[in-house]
């Protein structure tokens, strides 16, 4: 059995390595780390969460916080909640896009700072694992609070003119996920022309586990886009902090592709910014943030990493291709809400279909899409290739793995933070050929090794 604390939350199989009483001592251990005297929780769909936000906000009442309960949301709506309500710190109960057995939690901080690995989860594993946690003299309570209009007001603020997507038609998907009561509510506020697939909220996932990187989940969303006039679909993962946006073909868009877009879009509203991208993928990105005025900011993966940053830099913008997408102007945190919405503002503004926008980057810059592979030692292959490579590299980067620079590709290798994997990712300057030959390249020389 293996522990929930991962890098960035935590997240495990509920009643083996995720139990009421885990979640408890861990509304006692935050209390404690954060000195938290008002405390956002929020909770997803999951047959679990509505027991584990009771433990929870049980643990952080007897440590001595308030808690400000916001009932059924995405975790970005946690995220917009903390400073928005002056808290300490906020709690969403969420597994994300785990299958419906998993449940977990994602933590912050005041402003919305995030608490991982590095700054304080691994503090509260040892205080939840050592079990010398103590209740508060003084009791705190527990208010319903609803959240919802301002939060859609926040959203719909990153659109200049809201009254243009009126009639736009847009089909969406939300997976059983947490994100049919937000599409709701945005649709009522702009007249948007929705078809909804999987809309309701159920934590039993009738249509498959919500995660739309899965090419097995996209069929659905994929042919209803293509069979009608709608200009755009997108999709959510089960906690609606990250969106997949498919063409008017039905074509699926790699994310790497959004953040460029979206940098680009940024930067048309404030010259000169600062744009934060990871680095797996980055030709395109770097092009069109340039291209555009701005300063590119090569980053680790992740999104603590990638706040941290923002912050420190002042960026406008950060995204990474797993379809994280984070803006200065909502707390430097990722949201699955405001991408789709500036997109498809920037579609209508410019009188351009997404395959259009996205036709000529794509052509310019293919890319292998992620590729992982299961290894025994992430860092001895990791060694191994950056040996083979290097002596024909123009540049080694090691910001996050090892990215490798060449006249005509690029690659990045990298290990997973959560699993024994490797995950690799090539791209060219528009040459399809090379791409396969150099992605099958790679990838023999990992299996021999």
């Amino acid at each position: 059995m293996g522990s929930p604390f991962l890098a960035y939350d935590v997240r495990g199989k509920v009643g083996e390595e995720i139990t009421e009483e885990m979640v408890y001592r861990i509304g006692l251990a935050y209390c404690e780390l954060v000195r938290a005297r008002r405390v956002v929780v929020g909770r997803d769909i999951r047959p679990s969460s509505d027991m584990f936000s009771r433990v929870l906000s049980e643990g952080l009442t007897d440590g001595g916080a308030d808690v400000l309960d916001i009932g059924l949301c995405g975790t970005e709506v946690v995220y917009f909640a903390t400073p928005y309500l002056d808290a300490d710190g906020g709690i969403m109960i969420t597994a994300s896009h785990n299958p419906k057995g998993y449940n977990g939690m994602k933590l912050v901080r005041k402003g919305s700072v995030p608490i991982s690995r590095d700054n304080g989860l691994y503090t509260i594993k040892d205080m939840v694992e050592k079990g010398e946690l103590k209740a508060s003299c003084s009791k705190g309570s527990i208010k319903e609070v609803d959240i919802w209009d301002p939060y859609i007001e926040k959203i719909l603020s990153f659109v200049k003119n809201a009254g243009s997507l009126e009639g736009f038609p847009v089909v969406t998907d939300p997976g059983h996920g947490c994100a049919g009561p937000a599409i709701d509510l945005v649709a009522e506020a702009t007249g948007l022309e929705l078809d909804r697939l999987h809309h309701e909220p159920d934590g039993n996932f009738p249509a498959g586990v919500p995660n739309p990187l899965l090419p097995e989940m996209r069929g659905a969303i994929s042919e209803r886009v293509a069979r009608t006039d709608a200009g755009l679909g997108v999709a959510w993962d089960g906690d609606h902090d990250r969106c997949f946006l498919f063409d008017e073909k039905g074509c699926f868009i790699e994310g790497y592709y959004i953040v460029g877009l979206l940098a680009g879009i940024s930067l048309e509203r404030e010259k000169g910014g600062r744009i934060v991208h990871d680095p797996r993928l980055t030709w395109n990105t770097i092009e069109i943030v340039r291209g555009k005025g701005g300063v590119p900011v090569m980053n680790r993966t992740g999104h603590a990493f990638i706040k941290d940053r923002m912050r420190n830099e002042d960026a406008i913008y950060g995204g990474e291709m797993s379809a994280h997408h984070y803006f200065r102007d909502f707390y430097y945190c990722d949201t699955g809400m405001v991408p789709w919405l500036m997109v498809l503002e920037h579609m209508i503004r410019t009188g351009t279909k997404l395959s259009e926008l996205m036709g000529e980057r794509m052509a310019r810059f293919p890319v292998s899409g992620e590729i992982n592979r299961k290894v025994s030692d992430q860092k001895a292959v990791i060694s191994a290739i950056e040996s083979e490579y290097s002596p024909m590299a123009l540049s080694v980067d090691h910001t996050d793995g090892v990215s490798m620079e060449f006249k005509d590709y690029r690659f990045n290798l990298r290990s997973s933070n959560t699993e024994p994997l490797i995950r690799l990712n090539i791209e060219t300057r528009g040459d399809r050929e090379l791409l396969d030959r150099r992605t099958g390249e790679v990838l023999d020389l990992i299996d021999s090794i």
